[in-house]
């Protein structure tokens, strides 16, 4: 009889999906639009994609030999840390920036709180975050041959005009993944057919930040206006492919629909009111932090917890 028992510890269903083969499905996400960085911003956007990368698989490598921990490389999340960290950056910052932003993003946003599953926000964008804050004028420069300074948000909030189909083709500046739509929405129908994302972060994300825009930018439900704000500052980089985050999104689909929404007031509240024109970093990042509650909140009931007893 006991030859029939094996007793071990949850989880007792499995699955063949693995860290590294659904890390490595966004890496292959993300190509279309590091290309088109590439294409667009030229050898400066090349060597910051390889700097970022190589320098977070260098970080996590180091910091386990020196803590004498299990390297955990062959799990290409630091791959997409970097890689994420490189196309949220301008195209001509200097290379050290990519440097430190991926040791900042790798050792004391991941590491240090354990390692992957254990971080409390997304890596990439603490750290750009992180770089905003000490490097402003760096990370604020998007000026490049071919496009003015101004990003597209830049100048929608100064009174001006934009050009909504270059934003969806992305020949606007920006940072080095931002720009181009048509880029973004390939890398997220890559991510939804291979089962990688669901629909219910980003969805809930872009229509609550559309109302919200509607109803407190000024503007009414101008189309153009409103594309105009979906179209730039990275909110479809950071629609899908962070705020979608499995370790620093919600466990439950209602949480992460009410995270979505969340998502969509903080960024137009930032946008809107904020002296930036751009708000998707810090809406995502202060989600993250508020993830905790919301899973708390929206968490379901035992089962048969709750029901009302008979008199």
């Amino acid at each position: 009889m006991n030859g029939l028992l094996n007793v071990s510890s949850n989880p007792h269903i499995r699955s063949n999906v693995t860290t590294s083969s659904i890390m490595l499905l966004v890496i292959i996400s993300l190509l279309p639009a590091t290309g088109f960085g590439f294409v667009n911003f030229g050898l400066n956007a090349v060597l910051l994609v390889t700097v970022s990368v190589v320098s977070a698989v260098l970080a996590e490598t180091v910091f386990n030999l020196i803590c004498h921990k299990k390297n955990t490389i062959g799990d290409f999340s630091a791959i997409v840390t970097g890689l994420l960290l490189a196309l949220n950056l301008p195209p001509k910052a200097p290379w050290w920036i990519a440097m430190i932003g991926a040791f900042f993003a790798i050792i004391v946003v991941k590491m240090i709180f354990g390692g992957l599953g254990q971080n409390f926000m997304n890596p990439a964008l603490g750290a750009r975050c992180f770089l905003v804050i000490s490097f402003a004028s760096i990370m604020t420069d998007f000026e490049v041959d071919g496009y003015s300074g101004a990003t597209p948000l830049a100048t929608l909030k100064a009174g001006g005009t934009v050009n909504i189909l270059d934003m969806v083709k992305g020949f606007t500046s920006g940072t080095i993944g931002e720009t181009s739509v048509i880029a973004l929405l390939i890398g997220a129908i890559i991510l939804v057919l291979f089962g990688v994302i669901d629909l219910y972060i980003p969805a809930s994300y872009i229509i609550s930040f559309v109302i919200f825009i509607g109803l407190f930018a000024g503007h009414g439900f101008d189309i153009n206006y409103i594309c105009a704000h979906l179209c730039g500052g990275g909110l479809m980089l950071g629609a899908f492919f962070m705020a979608t985050d499995y370790v620093t999104r919600p466990i439950t689909k209602k949480g992460q629909v009410v995270y979505g929404i969340l998502l969509g007031f903080l960024t137009c509240v930032l946008r809107v009111f904020g002296p930036s024109s751009e708000g998707v970093s810090y809406a995502i990042i202060i989600g993250n932090l508020l993830v905790p509650l919301i899973d708390k909140v929206t968490k379901p009931s035992f089962f048969g917890k709750g029901a009302v007893k008979n008199a």
